[in-house]
């Protein structure tokens, strides 16, 4: 027997339940009408967007939901649907995702494992039903069980779901983009396939949602465990497949693949739709940059015209006394290349202007970093200044390294609306530039990738100066940040001590900073903000 099924890759954005379920009721009957599905399923929360937050809180907001879902469900026929949404029952409210036939919800499916880590702040939310458990219903005499994103990651939900008949077990997800996490959903499904005996279909939402990005990147998983190749990450479409139920296998009828699924490949298309889907999202068609000329403006300016086009890019020079000739030669040159408008405003005149404001003030004080930063701070509000007066998003052009340890000024180049790189390191903004310079044209000017970095706010600057080299940078925060090991695991690899302390004590002390810091798309394990929740004031320290 064989069952034609469908799974609808889409963004369904947070909030916008009318038009979720327009979207959802289109692809109802493209999926019968046009790939003659018998079934179609859909993300995790499709009806509501994922993750609605506080929005949860508000009973219109649920019965909006409720009502969705109920005019849905009127209009399916000939064919089976799952949908996921918040189900309100009285005062408390599931995770919900509900079978849709015949005109009525047949069936109703309630999420029993609510992750509460990273991202997922579900348990503030949603409550597990006890008297809920196995979903399974029948298509077409196909036995489907119903499962929903986390359920998957435990094993007693697969193994209960297959021992109650489930011949094909359907989950609809909202799971984040994190580098090297496709083959870590490759190894699930396949161990939770294999070990239940029975085959899986997994449909991922995509699209960026504030500071997190979905890649969709569905998957088939045979009954023996065998996983087909993902769909296209970052891409919108309505995948078809056939199971069949007495082999356990699925033929892929109209599922495209990626041809490049490099972690530095991925990485840099959750940026760029994430920056575009931060834009559209929240009504701007255009946005702005300060172009220094570096690696990481650089590295922005692609990604924005990547994510907007050329002719919604203006990218603006801000030069200064210190700013290096051959800086303002790098910027024109990589807008010429990508057709992007250029402004120059130099900031010697309102620095001067500060200067002899302050000159009384600072009398018989060193000049020092004060200098330095309101230099960044100008360049800051000129950026602001011209966002406010046409309209558009400032983008700030920060990176993970310089975040973690505070070498960016507050109100200066941390001013703006999102943040691109900002879940990357510096080393990874190296290969992230090679990499889009092997796609198409290369658009970022190789003196831009090969320059020693600079924040040129005084003379003959380096990064350096400040801070330890950026491999070794890098390597540091990766083992504190990302895997959250403590000084003495750090030194015991092989760091010198001195510099260990030094790079964690920034971290630590930079807290406040991030925590103003524009959104920006999460990449990595741990990104700052929802991920990595740390106090400002903290008297805990490492022991020495």
């Amino acid at each position: 027997m064989t069952l034609r099924i469908a799974l609808a890759q889409f963004d369904f954005p947070v909030g916008a339940i009318a038009s979720n379920a327009e979207q959802i009721g289109s692809l109802i009957a493209r999926a019968r009408d046009v790939h003659g599905a018998q079934l179609v399923v859909f993300p995790e929360l499709c009806v509501s967007g994922y993750s609605p937050e506080d929005l949860l809180l508000r009973p219109q907001f649920l019965a909006d939901c409720t009502a969705a879902v109920t005019r849905l469900a009127a209009q399916v026929h000939g064919i089976t649907a799952v949908v996921g949404w918040p189900e309100a029952a009285g005062a408390v409210v599931y995770n919900a995702a509900s079978v849709l036939r015949d005109g009525r919800i047949e069936a109703t499916y309630r999420k029993r494992d609510l992750p509460n880590h990273a991202v997922f702040d579900e348990r503030r939310y949603f409550e597990v039903d006890p008297d809920g458990g196995v979903c399974v219903f029948d298509v077409d005499g196909v036995p489907i069980g119903l499962l929903i994103c986390q359920d998957l990651w435990g094993l007693e939900p697969m193994l209960e779901t297959a021992a109650a008949g489930a011949a094909l077990v359907v989950v609809p997800n909202a799971s984040p983009f994190e580098r090297d996490k496709h083959a870590e959903r490759d190894a699930l499904l396949a161990e939770r396939a294999a070990g239940a005996g029975c085959a899986i279909a997994y449909v991922n939402v995509v699209g960026g949602q504030d500071d997190t990005v979905f890649d969709g990147a569905s998957l088939l998983a045979d009954a023996d465990g065998s996983v087909h190749p993902a769909a296209t990450s970052f891409t919108a479409q309505l995948l078809v497949a056939d199971f069949h139920a007495n082999t356990g296998r699925f033929d892929r009828a109209s599922w495209p693949t990626d041809a490049d699924e490099s972690t530095i490949g991925l990485m840099y298309r959750a940026m760029v739709r994430g920056t575009r889907d931060y834009c559209r999202k929240n009504g701007f068609d255009k946005v702005w940059l300060g172009l220094s000329g570096g690696i990481d403006s650089s590295l922005v300016l692609a990604v924005a015209v990547d994510a907007l086009g050329p002719e919604n890019v203006t990218a603006v020079r801000l030069p200064s006394r210190y700013t290096a000739g051959l800086s303002n030669d790098l910027a024109a040159d990589q807008c010429e290349r990508q057709g992007v408008t250029m402004l120059t405003l130099p900031i010697a005149k309102p620095f001067e202007g500060y200067l002899d404001t302050l000159a009384h003030t600072f009398e018989g004080r060193d000049v020092d970093t004060t200098e330095e930063n309101l230099q960044s701070r100008i360049r800051g509000a000129m950026l602001m200044a011209l966002s406010n007066k046409f309209g558009g998003l400032l983008l700030t052009t920060g990176n993970k390294s310089e975040y973690a340890v505070g070498y960016a000024t507050i109100y200066g180049d941390m001013a703006g609306g999102y943040a691109p790189i900002k879940d990357v390191y510096k080393t990874d903004v190296f290969r992230l530039a090679r990499w889009r310079n092997t796609v198409g044209d290369a658009v970022i000017p190789e003196g831009a990738i090969e320059r020693p970095p600079s924040a040129e706010l005084r003379e003959n600057q380096k990064d350096e100066d400040s801070l330890p080299p950026y491999h070794v940078l890098d390597a540091i925060l990766q083992r504190h940040v990302d895997g959250e090991q403590s000084r003495d695991e750090i030194v015991a690899a092989g760091f010198d001590a001195g510099t260990v302390e030094n790079v964690l004590k920034l971290v630590r002390t930079s807290e406040w900073k991030r925590h103003q810091a524009a959104p920006g798309p999460k990449l990595t394990r741990r990104a700052f903000g929802r991920e990595r929740r740390y106090p400002i004031s903290n008297g805990y320290r490492d022991p020495p």
